[in-house]
């Protein structure tokens, strides 16, 4: 039986799992967490199929996770793995802003989000400060928590913050230049769905037309590279 409740100590080490669809980034992410005397990477999958396998196969301590995957998101695959096994902690590996991001991944299950450009002391150091119960989100975070609840009591809230996660991860890939004939081939979807998905976002945004929509979706993609 995994111990998720007491921090690392001297007398063991714990089982990573890392899910990161980028080779070099997978490999430099293991050598970061393989240098901590007390961390040991068990595994590694470059897609949410392969992590979910993983996780079954393996039984890490935790799992470290990139937010973007080929495929399957992460977030759907953090939804995934909380469903399949609520103790078990997850840690949200993303380049992408976390002020939007990690709040989703909060929401979903996650302990933790990491930003790859924080290197890896910073990332080593998360995975520990989860370990020992505790969670690992940024000052930033904490405070968009805060100012998201104070909105929400005053009934105000952020456009970007209505949409789903399916929503979301849509308006992203629209976004990157994407078709919506990609998009459900990428999401593995019928085109019918992604044109359901399409007209809600556009309601909630009010946006008026799929030209405004691409505009719009590229617009925040450029924005420190997401949404």
């Amino acid at each position: 039986m995994n111990d998720y409740n007491h921090a690392p100590d001297i007398h063991k080490y714990y089982r990573i799992l890392v899910i990161e669809d980028h080779p070099l980034m997978r490999e430099a992410i293991s050598r970061w967490i393989d240098s901590d005397p007390n961390l040991k990477v068990c595994g590694q999958a470059n897609s949410a199929a392969a992590g979910m396998e993983a996780v079954v196969r393996l039984k890490p301590d935790l799992v470290l996770s990139d937010i973007s995957l080929d495929g399957r998101s992460g977030l759907e695959l953090l939804k995934d793995l909380k469903a399949m096994n609520p103790d078990l902690p997850v840690v949200m590996h993303s380049m992408h802003n976390e002020s939007v991001y990690a709040m989703r991944a909060m929401r979903a299950g996650a302990r933790g989000y990491v930003m790859k450009k924080a290197g890896g002391t910073e990332v080593v150091n998360a995975i520990k400060e989860v370990l020992a119960g505790g969670s690992a989100f940024s000052r930033v975070v904490s405070n968009q928590v805060l100012d998201e609840l104070a909105g929400r009591a005053r009934g105000h809230q952020s456009p970007i913050a209505i949409l789903t996660d399916r929503e979301f991860e849509i308006l992203e890939l629209y976004g990157h230049g994407k078709t919506s004939g990609e998009i459900a081939q990428q999401l593995n979807v019928s085109p019918k769905t992604v044109g359901a998905h399409r007209y809600n976002i556009c309601r909630k945004l009010e946006i008026h037309s799929t030209s405004e929509l691409i505009c719009y979706a590229a617009n925040c993609v450029s924005h420190d590279g997401a949404i």
